[in-house]
């Protein structure tokens, strides 16, 4: 029975590796001030019915450091690339050029970067909260273990090395938020 579970928590850090991936790529659509085609990852645009990512329906573009461009491949699709843009809440104003969507991207004032700070700070608060639930599962699967005739000390070892793992991972969200918030925060 035990080895059952070392097999779980094996499939526990490969989920907590998930929320860290899915925190990363998160804070990656955070801009600091510099164009990435990745800042435009989030933002999904409604095209023939269903939501569809932005680099699904143009190419996305970096032409210099202030300036990303999308090139939408339907005309019909244009206005709807734009608006997903503007309530994105990315803070960036779109300019339409033909098909050419231009996004400029401002000098970040003070204001801006602390609610930046304020936005990855939620960013990892979802991160944290996806590592606890995955230690509630973990916990779960002992709880059946422990019915299943698993001694006692064999069950406080596991949970240990559950909480352990959890810590390790929380740890992990803690120090890439102080890393992104130095980075915003960065003139």
């Amino acid at each position: 029975m035990a080895e059952e579970i070392e097999i779980d928590l094996d499939d526990l850090k490969r989920r907590m590796d998930g929320a860290i991936a899915s925190l990363r790529t998160e804070f990656a659509s955070l801009r600091t001030g510099r164009a990435s085609a990745s800042m435009l990852e989030p933002v999904m645009v409604d095209a023939y019915g269903q939501m569809t990512p932005i680099n699904q329906v143009g190419t996305v573009n970096v032409p210099e450091p202030r300036m990303v461009t999308i090139n939408v491949w339907d005309k019909s699709l244009v206005g709807k690339v734009e608006k997903a843009i503007r309530e994105s809440g990315l803070g960036i104003n779109p300019q339409l050029n033909g098909t050419i969507i231009m996004l400029p991207i401002p000098e970040l004032n003070e204001e801006r970067r602390r609610d930046l700070t304020k936005v990855a700070a939620q960013y990892a608060e979802h991160a944290r909260v996806a590592v606890r639930n995955l230690r509630r599962d973990g916990m779960d699967q002992l709880k059946k273990a422990k019915a299943a005739g698993m001694s006692e000390d064999e069950q406080k070892l596991w949970s240990d090395e559950i909480q352990e793992l959890t810590d390790t991972y929380i740890g992990m969200v803690d120090t890439q938020l102080e890393t992104k918030q130095e980075e915003i925060m960065q003139v």
